[in-house]
């Protein structure tokens, strides 16, 4: 019998079985690859997910800095740069083998290549069923990603409204020409389609681009993929590989008596930059801690239901304010990038959001009462 059994190994997983290990639960993580194993992902790891973990990323994780972002929406273009670092590029399976042996350094077992194919609540524990094994414990944390099936234990499978669709694609190039090109900034591009941007990320030798968008605005992602390759400079043949990452700031039930659901399982992306891994580590982390207070206090039974008041107040209720945010710009898309484009200052503040300086929130309580003044300006120009 576990005190804890982890499903999956990514940045959820593995900083929830680290937290554990730090807090001598015993812990069983299964992941069902074995590592180092490709994953699709933009490879842009924010300054929140930095600080969420308790040890420094060693430089040979990290493969590039961002200070910059470039927006680009038709003829319109702005960048901005930071004085602070915005983001820290990273290839994800080289950054997810490294938080998995994190995790393994705290002295939890791990068992990789073994595929859960059911999860069942027994009571006063859990019985997690392998394609190799029947295991039980105390209580269990899901954290297979947005695509596993486990996570239907404890909440509905979302619908086209509430995930969005990915493609992305590695494109080699030399240092020196990345170095040149966009050493220090990253691209967004917002008129590729709607409710949803594409991007171009630069890497130590290769860039990632992609598309993302709600599943029920992309139709024929890989068309759009291509053509935007195309459009941009990257012509040749490459390997698109796609995904889904689910909305946050939707409501989602995230725990049963025993079961707690973690990171892309739980819905904890922000929906209007697509980021997850920062939300995957907080939410591990919590749910750790409220699982060894629950196993410390037996009196009581299981009561998880702190967990999701926690994430709410930490960073979910936030994601509420970036999903208005996307239906805000793509709604009109035209003022919005006018807005951006015609005031520094409406852009800088906007981009101290992936800088740890402004919430969505402040950002719009902000901006909203300025609209006004800044709309008569443009009127006021022409």
């Amino acid at each position: 019998m576990y005190d804890l059994i982890i499903v999956g190994g990514g940045p959820a997983g593995s900083s929830a079985g680290r937290r554990a290990g730090i807090k001598g639960l015993h812990t069983l993580l299964i992941e069902k690859e074995v590592f180092p194993r490709y994953k699709a992902c933009g490879g842009a790891l924010s300054e929140r997910a930095l600080s969420y973990l308790d040890f420094p990323l060693p430089q040979s994780v990290r493969e590039r800095e961002i200070f910059g972002v470039r927006f680009r929406f038709k003829d319109s273009v702005i960048e901005g740069f930071h004085e602070s670092r915005i983001a820290t590029m990273v290839t994800r399976s080289i950054l997810d083998d490294y938080l998995l042996e994190k995790g393994r350094e705290a002295g939890i077992e791990i068992k990789v290549g073994e595929n859960v194919i059911d999860c069942k609540e027994q009571g006063e524990f859990v019985e997690i069923i392998t394609n190799k094994d029947v295991y039980r414990s105390k209580f269990v944390i899901i954290g297979e990603g947005s695509q596993g099936k486990m996570k239907r234990k404890v909440r509905s499978i979302d619908t086209k409204y509430e995930y969005g669709v990915c493609i992305v694609a590695d494109v080699e190039e030399d240092i020196e020409k990345i170095d040149q090109v966009m050493s220090n900034i990253m691209e967004i591009h917002f008129d590729v389609l709607n409710m949803g941007y594409g991007w171009i990320f630069p890497h130590k030798n290769y860039y990632s681009v992609g598309i993302g968008a709600f599943a029920y605005k992309i139709i024929n992602p890989k068309r759009i993929m291509n053509e935007f390759l195309k459009t941009k400079g990257f012509n040749g043949t490459f390997r698109l590989r796609g995904h889904t990452i689910p909305a946050g700031g939707i409501t989602r039930n995230v725990v049963s008596p025993r079961v707690v659901l973690v990171g892309d399982a739980a819905g904890f992306v922000d929906p209007f930059a697509g980021e997850g891994i920062a939300y995957a580590i907080r939410s591990g982390q919590i749910a750790v801690e409220v699982i060894a207070e629950n196993i410390r206090d037996t009196n009581h039974g299981a009561q998880l239901g702190q967990y999701e008041s926690i994430c709410q107040r930490e960073f979910a209720d936030d994601f509420k304010y970036a999903l208005l945010s996307v239906k805000m710009m793509h709604r009109f898309p035209n003022f919005f990038f006018k807005i951006l484009t015609g005031n520094q200052e409406v852009f800088e503040k906007f981009i101290q959001i992936p800088n740890l300086t402004r919430h969505y929130r402040s950002y719009l309580e902000w901006l909203i009462p300025r609209l006004p003044q800044y709309l008569f300006s443009l009127f006021a120009s022409r």
